[in-house]
């Protein structure tokens, strides 16, 4: 299979995001704020918000009032709803926020969409997990027609639109770019395909998942093509937990200072038996690492830390397993303190991006500089001393040269 790679490939950030309990949450917010604007001042291309309303640590309830305020607060960076749970709202209102948000940031959002993953927020509107999917479709039906211009008459028991039609269309035509989560069943897939939108593969890392991003495309290329849609590899994006330092051993002891807090003690509280289990023997800091550095923990996958190079074999890896896409974000795991992870976005801009973006040229340059040095000064000393001489000729003098300091 042909690795597809990009002209230049986006970065971004996927924010779900994580606070351990015992962070004050208006402090975290703030914090969360801030990352967006750090990742603008480092050339980021995009950042992604999560909706969560319970289990304590995904504490941003409406992506759309904080990509508000983070525009207000950036310039450029392209803000995404990462991911709205469609059935949770009503499909009129969520396209109108979501138009109204388009105009506001002067075509900067993207609208990323999914079914709802915490099964705690679903019970407590009354949801069966085993219908989110079903009414993740149907709503999602409805906006695109709405984003479209078009009067939607539709009864899906729960919700009813009769002659619902949006004031104001989109700023970006035909409408912003939306997304679906996929994970490593086909129901993404086969809905980005069916209605030409990106895909989201937020288990990338995952062994599963990281199994299905082959499988994952070729469905999506092919229910599009069946449907007269058209999907790109350049806006296809995956999800991994990184983290970067200096050394692996740095990296290591940054990130394994914070994961239980910040990382474990959530899971265990939301995963059930299951994933109780599965951390039965997770009881330091290094226990925890190594764990999600090897068999991985589910839902993050498998956590690559280390040097820039670390993570540059990483990504090239799934390029070579998923047959290549077109952006790569980082899970904003803050198991690693604020200034750790800081200088970890930092790395991957300054030592990372590049490699994947085809504009430093500068090694080539210098090598090429360093080879032919000496076959250039020459010429160079000698048109100096020919000026000195031209000079000394001019002024019917004798012409010193080299001059003495």
């Amino acid at each position: 299979m042909l690795t597809y790679r990009p002209a230049r490939m986006r970065f971004g950030a996927f924010l779900a995001p994580f606070h351990g309990l015992g962070d004050n949450p208006t402090l975290a917010l703030e914090r969360d704020m801030q990352l967006v604007e750090i990742l603008e001042d480092l050339d980021y291309d995009e950042a992604w918000i999560g909706e969560h309303h319970s289990g304590g640590a995904e504490i941003i309830g409406s992506p759309e009032l904080f990509i508000a305020g983070a525009a207000a607060r950036t310039k450029r960076i392209m803000l995404g709803t990462g991911v709205v749970s469609l059935g949770y709202h009503n499909p009129m209102i969520l396209a109108d926020r979501m138009v109204q948000l388009d105009h506001q940031t002067r075509g900067r959002v993207m609208f990323g969409v999914g079914p709802g993953q915490l099964p705690a927020d679903a019970f407590m509107m009354g949801i069966h997990p085993k219908d989110q999917r079903t009414m993740m479709n149907q709503s999602l039906e409805a906006m695109i027609e709405l984003f479209a211009g078009r009067t939607v008459t539709m009864d899906a028991g729960w919700f009813k639109l009769v002659d619902a039609r949006l004031q104001i269309l989109p700023y970006q035509a035909p409408r912003m770019e939306m997304a679906i989560a996929c994970t490593f069943t086909p129901n993404g897939p086969v809905v980005a395909g069916k209605h030409g939108l990106s895909m989201l593969s937020v288990a990338a890392s995952t062994g599963m998942g990281a199994a299905a991003l082959p499988d994952h495309w070729r469905i999506c290329a092919e229910v599009a093509a069946e449907n007269g849609q058209t999907v790109h590899r350049d806006n296809w994006r995956v999800v991994v937990p990184i983290h970067i330092a200096p050394t692996r051993e740095q990296a290591w002891k940054e990130v394994a200072e914070g994961i239980i807090p910040n990382v474990i003690n959530y899971l265990r509280g939301i995963g059930g038996a299951p994933m109780r289990e599965a951390l039965a023997g997770v009881v330091t800091g290094d226990d925890a690492v190594k764990l999600w550095t090897t068999e991985g923990i589910n839902p993050f996958g498998v956590l690559t830390l280390g040097t820039p190079d670390d993570i540059a074999a990483r990504i090239e890896g799934l390029l070579d397993q998923s047959g290549g896409f077109g952006r790569f974000l980082c899970l904003a795991h803050n198991a690693a303190n604020w200034t750790a992870t800081k200088l970890s976005y930092e790395s991957l801009a300054r030592h990372v991006m590049p490699r994947f973006q085809h504009s430093d040229r500068r090694a080539q340059s210098a090598e090429y500089t360093t080879v032919k040095a000496d076959e250039f000064i020459q010429p160079m000393v000698e048109a100096m001393g020919q000026s000195f001489v031209e000079h000394a000729s001019r002024m019917k003098t004798e012409a010193e040269w080299p001059p003495k300091a």
